[in-house]
């Protein structure tokens, strides 16, 4: 029986993160403490018996690394790995460095918060997620659903919005509904799909640092 699996991380604590900073398409790197969480995000899944045939990345180094270390604990460092910009976290433009109080002191709680989990509202200079989506989903589908639908055991190492964008599509989610979705740092979505494309089965793993 063909095993269709789908594998989505969102990568380890970044410095930006730590701080509490917008990130967006700045490039910074792992924490200490999301080292640790990429490492432990890979030990969790090699106990839970995961073995992957290729991975997918964005271009920015807090994923790159994120999946780097978890190849390392997979013993699977030799893998095959594409990477891409369709992949990068979405363009926060203006908010991008900002301490997220900072933004809320200057364009007030209510604006910041729909820039940040709305569907189509669009921060100063950057990107919303419907923009995230319409460079996000065409990749995938074109790139990665066909080889998960050929039976490739499938990683995605990406980030929070890029992320969001995907999840809603695989999901099928309505814009109100993907307001409600974030992931934490390291967590795991694993998606199994029928021949025909449609999932099977959804499950979240957090890490427990």
């Amino acid at each position: 029986m063909t095993e269709r699996t789908l594998v989505l991380v969102r990568h380890g604590q970044s410095t930006d993160n730590e701080r509490n900073l917008f990130s967006g398409l700045r490039n910074p790197d792992l924490t200490d403490r999301g080292v640790a969480e990429a490492v432990q995000a890979g030990r969790q899944l090699k106990g839970l018996g995961f073995v992957f045939d290729l991975a997918f990345t964005s271009e920015l180094i807090r994923a790159q690394r994120t999946l780097t270390f978890m190849l390392a604990e997979l013993g699977q460092t030799s893998l095959n790995v594409e990477k891409t910009e369709a992949l990068n976290e979405r363009d926060y433009g203006e908010l991008a460095g900002l301490n997220k109080q900072e933004a809320r002191d200057r364009w007030s709680s209510q604006q910041v918060q729909l820039w940040r989990k709305s569907y189509d509202a669009v921060p100063p200079g950057g990107e919303s997620l419907v923009m995230t989506a319409e460079r996000l989903v065409p990749y995938y589908v074109r790139e990665i659903e066909p080889q998960v639908r050929a039976g490739k055991r499938t990683l995605v190492v990406a980030h929070g919005n890029s992320l969001r964008a995907l999840v809603m599509h695989l999901d099928g989610l309505s814009a109100q509904e993907v307001v409600d979705v974030h992931l934490a740092t390291s967590q795991k979505l694993v998606y199994r799909f029928d021949e025909h494309g449609a999932v099977t089965k959804k499950q979240s793993i957090l890490v427990d640092i």
